[in-house]
């Protein structure tokens, strides 16, 4: 299928079944064997939880703990993303720096500060600070540049450029910027709970135990609580309510179990992340660096090309399934489709698909059918495609239909989904990375990914390996998310909406 804006050379048609074959090569890699004797069994037992929750065993410190660690690790790295935006234009270190930084999942820098914070409250707010602060700075820099300036052009002669940034530009990058971050605090929340699986003390350290001993009222319990904080987040968001939200949150934080000598750690940390045949070696004679190449070798030939491939298999097959369920999903919330009473069902069903961790969701799938990258397909291609899935549905209201427009599937195929596609191929390449970032980070649940190979070096106190591990999936997210870019380019789709935020998925009108 092809759209008027493709390009000359490079077609939507054409990119479409590039990756669906791709995506099919891919699964003759993948391993998607069920070894679980009755899959089944466990998921009637957690359905049969979900008919009775157990409220009553929800500690409600860990629905504030989730919060907490949530608006301050959001508030930091949105603080930290605004200040880095005035430069990121300008300044190409900048630039690097931020995509570095937010190229690495949260789960992995907590596994990464956990050894210098221990199980503490900077661990949480820095693992989601870090990635956060890259990821808005980027989308914060793009604001500004696409900003009206008819306030800046009328302003006096000799006015300051802060002054001008402040009192010119700034009111009206308010809303569109307090609209990405408060969608960045949906995110967080995910975030914040998929690091309790890890041993801090939000709600997802309480979900991994209820999972794992069979406790599924609990654990029903727990998400079902989840879902409506997510839900209400707007209610608790509001001006008026903000302040005493940070400062309650703040004050939350340091109740969460406290480090240990944060310094020594952090020299030790350093230490030990420094690549052994270094460590005590003279940087300027070539026999250490041959030392150096000798330890390096194994680790990129059996651990880092490895897993870099199964992430890549497991990435496209999950996107391609994201693609195909997104097309299935999004009449769910079409007014055109749905109907008036269909339409509210199906944005609930949307809305809790797309607030369900794919992680979590991964977790809970692999006690049902065992390990192998099925659980993590499923969780992966369910989340996005109901995340594109709720926005294209509300592209498609927004469409002008004729009067005489077919009705049912002809309306679906041959007026819907040819007008949709160059919209839908944006918000895909746009989670293509974040795909690929998840893929990594299934391996700590024992998906032969980059992520397994990671786990196991820093439970082997192998600092150095699981540095050199983490650097690789970092520059392999860097080259998709480059990859992604220029196949928006190409496509001339890289002016669309990808702003999951703001075309959005809180009914904000831009994207």
């Amino acid at each position: 299928m092809s759209g008027p804006g493709r390009a000359a050379s490079l077609g939507y048609a054409s990119v479409s079944r590039w990756f669906i074959a791709l995506a099919v090569a891919a699964l003759f890699a993948a391993d998607l064997k069920i070894t679980s004797l009755d899959p089944w069994a466990d998921l009637r037992r957690l359905a049969a939880g979900l008919l009775g929750p157990d409220f009553p065993a929800v500690e409600l410190s860990s629905v504030v703990y989730t919060v907490a660690f949530a608006v301050a690790g959001v508030g930091l790295g949105a603080g930290t993303g605004f200040l880095l935006a005035i430069v990121f234009a300008r300044s190409r270190a900048v630039r690097v720096f931020c995509a570095s930084i937010r190229s690495v999942h949260e789960l992995f820098w907590a596994l990464l500060l956990m050894q210098i914070f221990g199980l503490s409250a900077a661990t949480g707010v820095l693992a989601i600070a870090i990635p956060y602060a890259g990821m808005c700075a980027k989308v914060y820099s793009e604001m500004i540049e696409e900003a009206d300036l008819s306030a800046v052009r009328v302003l006096p002669p000799g006015t300051s450029a802060i002054s001008a940034f402040a009192f010119a530009r700034l009111p009206d990058l308010m809303e569109p910027i307090r609209t990405y971050t408060l969608y960045r605090l949906e995110c967080g929340m995910r975030s914040t709970l998929v690091l309790g699986f890890i041993g801090l003390p939000t709600m997802g350290f309480h979900l991994e135990s209820a999972f794992r001993q069979g406790r599924y009222a609990e654990a029903a319990a727990l998400l079902l609580t989840f879902y409506a904080v997510v839900a209400t987040r707007r209610l608790w968001t509001r001006a008026a309510v903000l302040p005493f939200l940070i400062v309650g949150s703040l004050l939350a934080l340091p109740s969460a179990p406290a480090a240990g000598s944060a310094l020594a750690n952090l020299g030790r940390f350093f230490s030990q992340a420094t690549p052994a045949p270094l460590r005590n070696g003279d940087l300027l004679s070539a026999e250490t660096w041959g030392r150096f190449l000798d330890w390096l070798w194994p680790i990129l030939s059996n651990q880092a090309l490895p897993g870099a491939f199964q992430t890549l298999v497991l990435s496209q097959i999950a996107l391609v399934a994201t693609a195909f369920g997104a097309l299935i999903l999004f009449p769910l919330v079409s007014r055109r489709f749905a109907g008036r009473l269909g339409q509210p069902l199906g944005r609930l069903i949307l809305i809790v698909v797309r607030s369900t961790p794919e992680y979590m969701l991964a977790y809970v799938l692999l006690q049902a059918f065992g390990p192998s990258m099925l659980p993590a397909i499923v969780a992966l291609s369910l989340h996005n495609a109901g995340v594109i899935g709720y926005l294209l549905g509300r592209q498609a209201d927004g469409l002008a239909y004729r009067a005489d427009a077919p009705r049912g599937l002809n309306l679906y195929a041959y007026e819907t989904a040819p007008r949709l596609y160059g919209q839908f191929l944006a918000y895909l390449l746009y989670r293509w990375e974040m795909i690929l970032r998840e893929s990594a980070i299934f391996g700590i649940l024992g998906v032969a990914t980059l992520g397994f190979y990671v786990d196991a070096a820093i439970s082997e106190l192998r600092f150095d390996v699981a540095v050199v591990l983490i650097v690789v999936t970092g520059l392999l997210t860097l080259c998709v998310d480059a990859l992604s870019r220029g196949l928006r380019k190409a496509l001339r789709i890289d002016a669309l909406p990808t702003r999951l935020s703001t075309a959005s998925l809180d009914g904000g009108a831009r994207g």
